[in-house]
């Protein structure tokens, strides 16, 4: 693993994590064609890479994180402030804590096939036809009316929806925000929350599948010490492009352009099924 490799999956992964177009889908075409790996500690840095696009969720939602924070705190001192003092109006904060919770439970049901869906990276040719779908969700997305509902008035059937979407979208070639984004919009949710719950969501998955990660890579690899620093420079990219991104899609998101997407995902599919055939 040279830095330019690590820093070029790092920007990979932070900008394809958060534009629908599937970050595990192009890493996983890029390693089984391009040979552009980690090598043998690639599970280690797999954590790092999505540890630097969870920061770049924290850094763009910190202000909606903290709400979370504080306003679960109340609820749990029985409607009041630390000072004791009542709290008036809707705790639109915490309701949105309490979808995500929701929104995660369906994340159990993949764990006892987890390791079948791993199985999946590797067969290039599923990922292209992954895309190709991947594209196909996206297209519908532009086409479907905007909802008007947030935090404030979800439904509990919405967030199992959604969630439910997360797990499919586990799937290497299909698009985790594309899809759970694609899948808020069809319940009725405003396209901005759709977005924003989206990418909050992913905070539980991605905490939980780096720790499993985690352990199975300290129980399994030997970290080969002088590639710590391109191990942390892809990190960094990761958290950056991250970061630009998801600016990137508050702006899509507003403007119902996910069909550029489209287009791009239904060229990458064809092109991912050619170069598989042809290496």
């Amino acid at each position: 693993m040279t830095i330019s490799s690590a820093i070029i999956l790092g920007i990979v992964q932070g900008v394809a994590e958060f534009l629908p177009i599937s970050s595990s889908g192009h890493l996983a075409v890029l390693q089984n064609l391009f040979d552009l790996s980690a090598g043998e500690d690639h599970l280690f840095f797999d954590v790092l890479l999505h540890l630097g696009t969870l920061i770049s969720i924290c850094v763009c939602y910190w202000g909606d994180i903290v709400a979370m924070v504080r306003e679960v705190f109340i609820v749990l001192r029985g409607g009041r402030r630390a000072d004791g003092t009542p709290v008036q109006g809707h705790l639109g904060a915490a309701r949105l804590f309490l979808m995500i919770v929701v929104g995660t439970l369906p994340l159990f049901l993949v764990l006892p096939i987890n390791d079948k869906v791993e199985e999946l990276y590797y067969i290039t040719p599923f990922i292209g036809a992954a895309l190709l779908l991947t594209g196909c969700v996206l297209f519908v997305s532009d086409k479907m009316a905007p909802g008007t509902r947030t935090e404030r008035n979800m439904r509990f059937r919405d967030a199992l929806t959604i969630g439910l979407c997360q797990c499919v979208a586990t799937i290497p070639g299909l698009s985790r925000s594309g899809t759970t984004i694609t899948a808020g919009i069809a319940t009725g949710l405003d396209r901005t929350f759709a977005m924003k719950y989206s990418f909050l969501l992913s905070l539980p998955a991605v905490l939980g599948a780096n720790l499993l990660s985690f352990i199975k890579a300290i129980g399994e690899e030997s970290i080969e010490a002088s590639l710590i620093p391109a191990y942390l420079l892809g990190m960094l990219a990761a958290m950056l492009s991250g970061i630009a991104a998801i600016s990137l899609m508050k702006l899509i998101t507003k403007k119902s352009k996910f069909g550029w997407f489209a287009y791009y995902c239904w060229g990458a599919g064809v092109l991912t099924i050619i170069l598989s055939l042809i290496f």
